[in-house]
Protein backbone atom coordinates (compact mmCIF):
# COMPACT_ATOMS: atom_id res chain seq x y z
CA UNK A 1 0.00 0.00 0.00
CA UNK A 2 1.31 3.91 -1.40
CA UNK A 3 0.30 6.37 0.56
CA UNK A 4 1.43 10.06 -0.74
CA UNK A 5 0.36 12.70 2.11
CA UNK A 6 0.25 16.05 1.76
CA UNK A 7 -0.27 18.48 4.52
CA UNK A 8 -2.59 21.14 3.66
CA UNK A 9 -4.65 24.66 4.43
CA UNK A 10 -8.07 23.38 2.50
CA UNK A 11 -8.47 21.14 -0.72
CA UNK A 12 -11.86 20.18 -2.67
CA UNK A 13 -12.07 17.65 -4.72
CA UNK A 14 -14.71 17.58 -8.07
CA UNK A 15 -16.14 15.11 -9.91
CA UNK A 16 -17.94 15.73 -13.59
CA UNK A 17 -17.52 19.46 -13.16
CA UNK A 18 -19.11 19.12 -9.29
CA UNK A 19 -17.68 19.67 -6.36
CA UNK A 20 -17.80 16.03 -4.67
CA UNK A 21 -16.09 16.79 -1.51
CA UNK A 22 -13.90 19.54 0.58
CA UNK A 23 -11.50 19.63 3.91
CA UNK A 24 -10.35 22.31 5.66
CA UNK A 25 -7.07 22.00 7.33
CA UNK A 26 -5.89 18.75 7.33
CA UNK A 27 -4.07 16.14 4.90
CA UNK A 28 -5.30 14.72 1.67
CA UNK A 29 -3.97 11.54 1.18
CA UNK A 30 -3.77 9.57 -2.38
CA UNK A 31 -3.77 5.81 -1.92
CA UNK A 32 -2.22 3.44 -4.12
CA UNK A 33 -3.46 -0.52 -3.43
CA UNK A 34 -1.01 -2.97 -4.94
CA UNK A 35 -1.73 -7.18 -5.06
CA UNK A 36 -0.33 -7.71 -1.94
CA UNK A 37 -2.70 -5.56 0.10
CA UNK A 38 -5.09 -6.65 2.63
CA UNK A 39 -7.33 -5.76 5.61
CA UNK A 40 -4.54 -5.95 8.06
CA UNK A 41 -2.02 -3.48 6.36
CA UNK A 42 -5.01 -1.35 5.48
CA UNK A 43 -5.31 -1.00 9.02
CA UNK A 44 -1.82 -0.55 9.70
CA UNK A 45 -1.74 2.61 7.59
CA UNK A 46 -4.93 4.21 8.63
CA UNK A 47 -2.90 4.43 11.76
CA UNK A 48 0.21 5.67 10.27
CA UNK A 49 -1.96 8.68 8.32
CA UNK A 50 -3.80 9.09 11.70
CA UNK A 51 -0.61 9.52 14.14
CA UNK A 52 2.35 10.51 11.24
CA UNK A 53 3.17 13.47 13.20
CA UNK A 54 3.94 16.35 10.16
CA UNK A 55 2.00 19.27 12.07
CA UNK A 56 3.86 22.05 13.94
CA UNK A 57 4.16 22.12 17.66
CA UNK A 58 4.41 25.17 19.88
CA UNK A 59 8.10 25.62 18.83
CA UNK A 60 7.53 24.92 14.62
CA UNK A 61 8.76 21.14 14.80
CA UNK A 62 6.80 18.73 13.28
CA UNK A 63 5.65 16.67 16.66
CA UNK A 64 1.81 16.89 16.19
CA UNK A 65 -0.54 13.99 14.61
CA UNK A 66 -3.87 14.55 12.37
CA UNK A 67 -5.63 13.24 15.48
CA UNK A 68 -3.62 15.85 17.88
CA UNK A 69 -4.90 18.72 16.09
CA UNK A 70 -7.93 18.16 14.88
CA UNK A 71 -7.76 17.87 10.90
CA UNK A 72 -9.69 16.64 8.31
CA UNK A 73 -8.61 13.52 5.70
CA UNK A 74 -9.33 13.52 2.58
CA UNK A 75 -8.63 9.60 1.15
CA UNK A 76 -8.48 9.57 -2.89
CA UNK A 77 -7.90 6.62 -4.50
CA UNK A 78 -5.25 6.93 -7.02
CA UNK A 79 -4.00 3.30 -8.75
CA UNK A 80 -1.46 4.73 -10.66
CA UNK A 81 1.13 5.40 -7.78
CA UNK A 82 1.54 1.37 -7.50
CA UNK A 83 2.85 2.14 -11.36
CA UNK A 84 6.35 0.77 -12.24
CA UNK A 85 8.40 3.28 -13.39
CA UNK A 86 11.33 1.76 -13.65
CA UNK A 87 11.74 1.10 -17.24
CA UNK A 88 10.92 2.68 -20.71
CA UNK A 89 8.50 5.50 -21.30
CA UNK A 90 5.53 4.14 -20.18
CA UNK A 91 4.52 2.78 -16.68
CA UNK A 92 3.43 -0.27 -15.90
CA UNK A 93 0.57 -1.18 -13.64
CA UNK A 94 1.23 -4.85 -13.30
CA UNK A 95 2.16 -4.03 -9.15
CA UNK A 96 -1.74 -2.92 -8.57
CA UNK A 97 -4.40 -4.67 -7.09
CA UNK A 98 -7.30 -5.42 -9.73
CA UNK A 99 -9.69 -3.04 -9.23
CA UNK A 100 -12.60 -5.24 -8.17
CA UNK A 101 -10.34 -6.20 -5.43
CA UNK A 102 -9.14 -2.89 -4.50
CA UNK A 103 -12.36 -0.91 -4.40
CA UNK A 104 -13.23 -3.11 -1.65
CA UNK A 105 -10.14 -2.36 0.37
CA UNK A 106 -10.51 1.16 -0.21
CA UNK A 107 -14.09 1.02 0.86
CA UNK A 108 -13.02 -0.92 3.41
CA UNK A 109 -10.42 1.53 4.82
CA UNK A 110 -12.88 4.65 4.72
CA UNK A 111 -15.31 2.44 6.70
CA UNK A 112 -12.60 2.20 9.11
CA UNK A 113 -11.68 5.67 8.81
CA UNK A 114 -15.11 6.99 8.87
CA UNK A 115 -15.99 4.85 12.22
CA UNK A 116 -13.01 4.86 14.17
CA UNK A 117 -10.57 7.41 13.39
CA UNK A 118 -12.50 10.68 15.33
CA UNK A 119 -11.36 12.82 12.34
CA UNK A 120 -13.80 14.89 9.67
CA UNK A 121 -13.60 12.36 6.18
CA UNK A 122 -13.61 13.35 3.00
CA UNK A 123 -13.28 10.97 -0.22
CA UNK A 124 -12.95 10.53 -3.59
CA UNK A 125 -15.34 7.99 -5.76
CA UNK A 126 -13.36 4.94 -6.79
CA UNK A 127 -12.71 4.82 -10.58
CA UNK A 128 -13.94 8.02 -10.67
CA UNK A 129 -12.22 10.86 -13.00
CA UNK A 130 -11.72 13.59 -10.35
CA UNK A 131 -10.23 17.05 -10.03
CA UNK A 132 -8.46 18.18 -7.36
CA UNK A 133 -7.81 21.15 -6.02
CA UNK A 134 -5.47 21.66 -2.88
CA UNK A 135 -3.52 24.36 -0.85
CA UNK A 136 -0.01 22.80 -0.06
CA UNK A 137 1.13 23.78 3.69
CA UNK A 138 4.59 24.00 3.72
CA UNK A 139 5.14 22.25 1.31
CA UNK A 140 4.75 19.25 3.12
CA UNK A 141 4.36 15.93 1.16
CA UNK A 142 5.17 12.23 2.33
CA UNK A 143 5.14 9.26 0.89
CA UNK A 144 4.46 5.82 3.41
CA UNK A 145 4.25 2.42 1.69
CA UNK A 146 3.64 -0.51 3.63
Amino acid sequence: MIALLQRVTHAMLRIDGREYSRIGPGLVVLLGIEKDDDESRADRMLQRLLSYRVFADDEGRMNRSLRDVAGDLMLVSQFTLAASTDKGLRPSFSAAMPPDRAEQLYDYMVDKARTESGVTLATGRFGADMKVALENDGPVTFLLRG
